[in-house]
């Protein structure tokens, strides 16, 4: 909130029944508004008060302590270009209060190619800068296929690799974890600028293709399953989603750039053939 207090999410069902699968949970805070929408000036308005900003440091460490969270991510987006130094040292500020304490720091950055690359949801986004800071960075690749956009794959290999290439010279790469998707989405064709596509998961997905009985294919150079359906209202559709080829694909990233590992978004959705293949790729390691 604006004064620097949370939004309380009650998480007490899930934290009690992680302990058994020996997962330990991190705690995530947004620039997100009332509205449900990422807020430029909410965030503004953090950064330029040290006093908004302590407050939500205790804050923040009071229910890092309540829930017994493993650390904290940031995931602060549209930031206003002119603040990029002041997330820098709201995010130093913040390492310097949780990380004394034991606490993991890990920060969500855009997907960037270049440090000059424009956009409000890139620009404040330093990755040298929060690379030094921070104990993880995640670097969301995705939504080059998204909610208001044409239809493209959500993850095309081309531009994830692109952007990895771009963040292993800038950051260790043993800091690096890469986004991977968990879902998909359904275009009604022929696309329409500004109408948005129906989100799915990758199971889906998948029952639609078997319901419409049409063939999943593949496409090579983005590295992605997709498929197209005619509705009964006789609208054509395309979907683009994730299956194991396409994960194996990009989660051999991983090794290629020496990165950290994965980090999903999100996992409210089980998909068997992604944990399938991740456990025959790699020895998880938990700590």
């Amino acid at each position: 909130k604006p004064d620097g207090t949370l939004y309380k999410i009650d998480t007490s069902r899930v934290l009690q029944q992680l302990p058994s699968y020996d997962v330990k949970p991190l705690m995530v805070i947004t620039n997100i508004d009332d509205g449900g929408t990422f807020s430029s000036e909410l965030a503004s308005g953090i950064l330029h008060s040290t006093s908004v900003q302590e407050d939500l440091i205790t804050n923040i460490l009071e229910i890092l302590k309540q829930n017994n969270y493993f650390g904290l991510d940031v995931d602060f987006e549209y930031l206003y270009p002119d603040d990029r130094e002041l997330y820098i040292s709201f995010l130093q500020r913040l390492a310097d209060a949780i990380k004394p304490e034991g606490y993991l720091l890990s920060v969500a950055v855009a997907p960037k190619i270049s440090s000059t690359q424009q956009g409000t949801l890139y620009e404040a986004h330093d990755y040298n800068a929060i690379g030094k800071i921070v104990d993880r960075l995640i670097v969301m690749t995705y939504e080059w296929g998204y909610l208001y956009g044409p239809p493209l794959a959500v993850a095309p290999i081309g531009p994830v690799e692109q952007v990895l290439q771009y963040a292993v010279s800038e950051v260790d790469s043993r800091k690096i974890l890469m986004g991977m998707p968990n879902y998909g989405y359904d275009w009604t064709l022929p696309y329409v600028s500004g109408k948005p596509a129906r989100i799915l998961t990758n199971v889906q997905a998948i029952d639609q293709a078997i319901k419409y009985g049409v063939n999943i294919q593949y496409d090579e150079k983005s590295q992605a399953p997709f498929y197209n359906y005619v509705d009964a209202q006789g609208r054509r559709h395309i979907v683009w989603f994730d299956n194991a080829r396409s994960t194996y694909a990009r989660l051999n990233l991983i090794k290629k750039y020496n990165l950290a590992g994965a980090s999903y978004w999100n996992l409210n959705s089980f998909f068997k053939q992604n944990w399938l293949v991740l456990d025959a790729m790699y020895n998880i390691v938990k700590k």
